[in-house]
């Protein structure tokens, strides 16, 4: 008897292991899932724009709209816009008034300094004034040139026989008027108002130094100005006892009148008179 073939097996395939099922699980079965289904988006509903035709203009672009609106539905810039604020005068950027009033506070304060600073603004133009007007006058004299200027009639007091108030200003120094005695005066009188910025005077009988001690000489005058408007100026002047010209500024306005009063001479004696040779006057040009 032939032997027994072996006969082939095929291999199994394990199982897979099934884990184990909990209480749940038996409960709800597993089904089948349906492929989902598209949603189709819900349509958004906007509001129809409302064209505002009849509103206030925007003041920066122009574009009208409703009343009640704060900014502009344009370029947002605010409808209500302040009104403008007037430049502050020139008198509130200084100090103490540069600061703004608030509530009035400090009002008291910027009222009392505003009347003290007035009020020394006309104490200094009532003390200030002259001063500033002769210091502006006589800059203006050293500035510009001097002219000599004659009187249109020269008259005195009293004069000696021989030596009249015309020798005065005739422009020779030889000659002179002669006063008989100390408070004798030469009064000149001149066609029109100018300011007397020199006076020139010349003492004495002559230049020449032997003749000049032959005669008394005035060594102080009076010089008595009168103006157009009749105000009347005294100043003294102090001449020295030698010959020659001397040279004494004045500076006053308005001169129409000039008067020169011998207050005091030297060289005086018996039988001696006062001599005067020459009186100049310039102008300023």
């Amino acid at each position: 008897m032939p032997p027994a073939r072996p006969t082939s097996t095929a291999p199994t395939r394990p199982e897979p292991s099934v884990p184990p099922r909990s209480d749940a699980a038996d409960a709800a079965p597993i089904t089948a899932v349906q492929p989902a289904k598209p949603v189709a988006a819900r349509p958004v509903v906007r509001p129809a724009e409302v064209r505002e035709t009849d509103g206030p203009p925007c003041p920066a672009c122009g574009t009208p709209n409703r009343p009640g609106r704060k900014f502009c539905r344009r370029c947002a810039a605010p409808l209500d816009a302040p009104e403008p604020v007037a430049p502050l005068p020139w008198w509130r950027t200084r100090w103490p008034f540069r600061r703004r009033v608030r509530g009035g506070s400090g009002r008291l304060f910027r009222a009392l300094v505003t009347l003290a600073v007035l009020a020394a603004l006309a104490i200094g133009a009532l003390f200030l004034l002259p001063a500033g007007r002769s210091l502006f006058e006589d800059t203006r004299d050293k500035l510009s040139g001097a002219t000599a200027v004659s009187p249109s009639r020269v008259t005195a007091s009293a004069e000696v026989p021989g030596h009249p108030a015309g020798s005065a200003t005739d422009g020779l120094n030889n000659r002179y008027w002669g006063a008989p005695a100390v408070g004798d005066s030469l009064t000149f009188t001149f066609r029109a108002p100018f300011r007397l910025v020199d006076l020139v005077v010349t003492s004495g009988a002559s230049t020449d130094p032997q003749v000049y001690r032959s005669e008394a000489r005035p060594i102080a005058l009076d010089l008595v100005t009168t103006t157009s408007k009749g105000q009347v100026t005294h100043k003294s002047i102090t001449l020295n006892d030698k010959p020659g010209p001397q040279t004494v500024p004045t500076g006053i306005s308005d001169v129409v009148t000039v008067q020169l009063v011998v207050r005091s001479a030297a060289g005086t004696g018996p039988g001696r008179h006062i001599a005067l040779a020459e009186v100049e006057f310039f102008r300023r040009d």
